[in-house]
């Protein structure tokens, strides 16, 4: 298993209020297991501590190099930028909220039985990242576990759906009258 995240300087583990490290084995191909981790408009669907995602800098469903997009997780709303983009391989953000700066990494590695390692790893500072650590020690590494067990879940049943942006009037079936569908 690879465990390399390329940290920036700032947010290194060990300079950091917080880390976290969650792994999993998934019995899905790593595209699979990409597909749903960048479909970031679906993450509300299956992982409750997410929600009200909108893309800053391009128009979604799925994150890219560079996306800028703000949600809300912890009950705070976050303002986040993909830094690295390894399609199948390497997807890492930064992210920032009242209290908090962070920095969010995830590893896929292809397994010998075809399936696909997932590893994710976050590091913060903050004066609310200080206190979620000491009032709350464990929440961060439970909820980034039930993550990886949604997306488990989602990976093993198949791909996620196609977006909806990308059924349009001109892709629709003829009606069996002959006139387009409205």
């Amino acid at each position: 298993m690879k465990t390399d995240i390329r940290w920036p300087e700032r947010f290194l583990p060990a300079n950091s209020a917080v880390f976290v490290s969650n792994e999993i084995a998934i019995a899905a191909e790593p595209e699979t297991v990409w597909r749903w981790l960048i479909r970031a408009e679906l993450w509300p669907h299956w992982y409750p501590n997410s929600s009200d995602i909108h893309f800053l800098s391009t128009s979604g469903p799925d994150l890219r190099e560079r996306t800028r997009f703000r949600w809300n997780t912890y009950g705070v709303r976050i303002t986040s930028k993909v830094l690295e983009f390894e399609p199948y391989t390497r997807l890492a953000w930064e992210a920032q909220g009242i209290g908090v700066d962070a920095y969010h990494a995830w590893l896929l590695t292809p397994t010998e039985d075809g399936g696909t390692r997932v590893l994710t790893q976050e590091t913060q500072h903050g004066w609310l990242a200080r206190l979620a650590k000491t009032l709350l020690p464990k929440r961060m590494e439970a909820k980034h576990q039930h993550w990886l067990e949604s997306l488990k879940e989602r990976a093993q049943g198949g791909p996620p759906p196609e977006p909806l942006a990308i059924v349009t009037r001109a892709t629709r079936k003829p009606a069996a009258s002959g006139l387009m569908e409205g």
